[in-house]
């Protein structure tokens, strides 16, 4: 008869998920990935943060191979002609992904280090008690010691605990397309320095992304009121083409999918662990894309969750509802951080005013390109603790 108990069950097998369930079998715990969809499967966010490296190395990922590498990220205001260009590869490379295959991969590599896993099952229920998980999918009935719940934007225990709350006045939606470029200047010029770009745009910002094989990532990304009357093609159309550089780079473009959607960008689960269970990934949190933080916090949320749990059911305490408050206190920072500075980015024309202004301060541009590389736990970050010391605008 099979063994349906667990030491730890995670629901979601995407880079939070298979982050918590590697480091975990890697510590000797039996675990158990539970995933509703079936890998590959498409997914945004393909851009990366050097500071994600450290972490794919605990896993065991060579990230280069495959990869599309990313020197830096350039902010360009073509009405004024200003921009401005961050390094981000320093101590740590940092790569454009395509997520279908990536996560794939580490998925594969989570089974392949002990993980149990479960493709195309839903998790219908979780009950946390004192004494264990009881957890029940449409395909069978699991316990364990406990749940982590790696479920993305569905966040299972966030809406069980009605604890999702949505952060306004930032992006309110993306609209994005994929190409493959034909052989021209640009294009060859943009895959040998692999830069990510953000234009600024009348109606929000608009994202280039350069990924392998001459595929291109564009993303309009809408914060203030659009034109009722355009569809969502035609209203991506529209300001894509707006953009010069955009314009002269897609010509002659094969398009490879259909204008997509993505909404409800930024919001907090305000509960992020509790008795015997904690919450990672998009699960715990997920803030508007500019500065392309979501897989990053999804791995760094999923690592501290795991080391504080691994210390936890080694000392027997893993009922302990406090277990992980001081790690995710640690965690808030760094979500704080970018919170503040994504704040900046829509109310305080923080690119005019300061990123293309950072060239005369080259110890200010240093300190945001920290933070754009995600070293969001540094104490010597002037910024840094000006954004943290700012107020709020929510």
């Amino acid at each position: 008869m099979e063994n349906t108990h667990y030491d730890v069950i995670i629901a979601g097998a995407g880079p939070a998920g298979t982050t918590a369930a590697t480091l975990l079998a890697q510590y000797g715990h039996r675990v158990l990935l539970i995933e509703r969809d079936k890998h590959p499967r498409f997914h945004i966010g393909e851009s990366m943060l050097p500071m994600s490296e450290p972490v794919m190395k605990r896993l065991g990922i060579d990230w280069a191979t495959g990869n599309q590498k990313k020197g830096g990220a350039e902010f360009i205001d073509e009405v004024s002609g200003r921009q401005t260009y961050f390094p981000l590869a320093g101590k740590y490379r940092t790569f454009q992904v395509e997520r279908s295959i990536f996560d794939e991969r580490l998925f594969d590599n989570a089974v392949s280090q002990g993980v149990e896993a479960r493709q195309q099952e839903n998790v219908t229920q979780v009950a946390c008690s004192e004494a264990e998980v009881n957890i029940e999918t449409d395909k069978a009935s699991y316990q364990g010691r406990y749940f982590i719940d790696a479920t993305g934007r569905n966040a299972i225990m966030g809406k069980k605990l009605a604890s999702i709350n949505k952060i306004a006045d930032l992006g309110k939606f993306a609209l994005y397309q994929h190409y493959k470029l034909a052989d021209s200047a640009e294009a060859r010029a943009l895959y040998e320095h692999g830069n990510v770009k953000i234009f600024l745009s009348a109606i929000g910002w608009i994202w280039c992304i350069p990924l392998t094989g001459e595929r291109l990532s564009v993303g309009l990304v809408v914060q203030k009121e659009s034109p009722n009357n355009l569809k969502q093609a035609e209203l991506f159309a529209q300001y894509i083409n707006a953009s010069p550089y955009m314009a002269s780079l897609l010509q002659e473009a094969e398009v490879l999918s259909e204008v997509s959607i993505e909404a409800d960008f930024s919001y907090q689960n305000t509960q992020r662990h509790g008795q015997r269970f904690a919450c990672c990934g998009d699960a715990s949190g997920f803030l508007d894309p500019v500065f392309s933080s979501g897989f990053f916090f999804a791995l760094k949320t999923a690592e501290f969750v795991a080391d504080q749990l691994h210390t936890g059911l080694l000392a027997g305490t893993e009922e302990d509802p406090e277990l992980h408050v001081s790690s995710d206190e640690f965690y808030q920072i760094g979500f704080k951080t970018m919170h503040r500075l994504i704040e900046r980015f829509y109310g305080s024309n923080l690119v005019e005013n300061l990123f293309f202004e950072s060239d005369r301060q080259l110890n200010i541009k240093q300190e945001i390109a920290d933070l754009l590389a995600g070293d969001l736990w540094q104490e010597d970050n002037g910024f840094q603790q000006g954004l943290l010391r700012g107020r709020s605008k929510k």
